[in-house]
């Protein structure tokens, strides 16, 4: 299969057109478990990004050698041995934030989006067009994951990034237990689904 989508495009295709939380609806769990304030979407958006980018890089350069009957574990394997770098980094530079980040970390192994991108992308295209593929997938999901911290953080502990933003306002404890990112990842899914479907009628009538 042959990309014709440029470099940007391919970035832009994983944060907004096939956004990993909001359009594709995969990696829910730590979408929901983790995703309490902005920097735990920062931390383990980054991780994700690394294992994304990397893991889609290196099976893009060995696709030819990899037998059709063991592709599957030979992804598992490929992003177990980048989730197993970056938790050795992130353990012995961000002990703090890493601590919070708990298991989720390691169980980056099982995030579907990036086993499907290199199902989908990485196994049938070029090293170039797979790198910035796995940029613009880890990116949408690092995006998502700060977009629903934002606003559990705020509504739930009253601060962004941890200093307090509302002033005497009492926040709601509801927004930071597990139960309600479901709550709030629909209602963020279908604001935006609401954005695009008024984007395109006005853009049929102007057409």
């Amino acid at each position: 299969m042959a990309n014709d989508k440029s470099n940007m495009q391919l970035v832009a295709n994983g944060i907004l057109n096939e956004n990993p939380i909001f359009r594709l609806v995969l990696s829910m769990c730590p979408a929901v478990g983790i995703s309490t304030t902005v920097m735990n979407g920062i931390m383990l958006g980054l991780a994700v990004l690394f294992v994304q980018v990397f893991s889609s890089v290196t099976i893009s350069l060995f696709k030819n050698k990899i037998h059709p009957r063991i592709r599957i574990p030979s992804y598992t394997l490929t992003i177990a041995t980048w989730v197993t770098v970056i938790d050795l980094v992130m353990a012995a530079y961000m002990p703090g934030p890493y601590s919070q980040m708990g298991v989720f970390i390691k169980l980056i192994v099982a995030f579907a989006i990036i086993t499907m991108r290199l199902e989908m992308f990485a196994c049938k295209e070029s090293v170039n067009a797979s790198f910035w593929d796995g940029v613009g997938m880890g990116l949408g999901f690092m995006a998502g994951m700060m977009a629903i911290g934002l606003v559990r953080e705020l509504l739930g502990l009253g601060t962004i990034l941890g200093f307090e933003v509302l002033g005497g306002v009492r926040p709601l404890l509801f927004f930071v237990l597990p139960c309600a990112g479901f709550f709030v990842v629909g209602l963020m899914m279908a604001f935006f689904n609401y954005i695009e479907i008024r984007y395109r009628k006005l853009k049929q009538v102007a057409s």
